[in-house]
């Protein structure tokens, strides 16, 4: 049966094909987010540290303030906040996602930022194909128990987790008075990740539809 027949893939047609996309001119739009309302806040430190280096790059940046998102609830999907939320994570082309690690996981502050995005909207996926740069902060020695579920998240919101990723012990330890991060090789590595998101997001933003059409998905129109 017609459905049955796997998709025609060749290099010649594969590399015709990524190179047809139309690569743009326009700065990337980068999303960022960070899991913790306290003022004096480390992982929000960090991700206005990565706006400011996304921005020397070019990039076009925007941070959402967690701030007054309710607890996710299905019935509250009208609230500004969780409106605001999804149109910045479809307006983006990559994302940051920042997280204090409390309890050895992801701090609820940042896990109720995703529980608001969608895996789907209507026919939009908010998050497929998108690029992903992860960061953790901890009070403590350096640890990875966040970067790798924020990885598992990622991989459940079909994105392009890099590989390079962020984790800044003691983190109290790390930041001048006015909220900038001392010169270390943490932020070195910062500096690295923004840097390789920031290729990645222009590699990859216009190839996205290609790179995620699934055969499961596409029997018919892909045969």
């Amino acid at each position: 049966m017609q459905n049955n027949k796997l998709p025609l893939h060749t290099i010649e047609n594969v590399i015709t094909q990524l190179e047809q996309a139309n690569q743009g001119q326009h700065a990337p739009k980068i999303l960022l987010l960070y899991g913790s309302l306290r003022k004096e806040s480390y992982s929000k430190k960090l991700i206005l540290e990565s706006a400011n280096i996304l921005r020397s790059f070019g990039a076009e940046v925007k941070i959402f303030d967690p701030e007054d998102l309710p607890v996710y609830n299905r019935d509250k999907i009208d609230h500004p906040k969780v409106q605001e939320l999804r149109k910045l994570s479809i307006w983006s082309e990559g994302m940051v996602w920042c997280s204090p690690e409390q309890h050895g996981s992801i701090a609820s502050v940042f896990k109720n930022q995703i529980d608001w995005i969608p895996l789907s909207e209507g026919s939009v996926r908010p998050t497929q194909g998108k690029t992903l740069a992860v960061m953790q902060v901890s009070g403590g020695s350096q640890s990875f128990n966040v970067v790798n579920n924020l990885r598992i998240l990622g991989r459940w919101m079909r994105m392009f987790t890099i590989p390079n990723q962020s984790s800044v012990a003691k983190a109290y330890t790390e930041f001048n008075s006015d909220g900038s991060m001392k010169e270390s090789g943490f932020k070195d590595r910062v500096v690295d990740v923004m840097e390789e998101l920031f290729k990645m997001t222009l590699l990859l933003r216009n190839q996205k539809d290609f790179l995620t059409t699934r055969y499961s998905e596409n029997k018919t129109s892909c045969c």
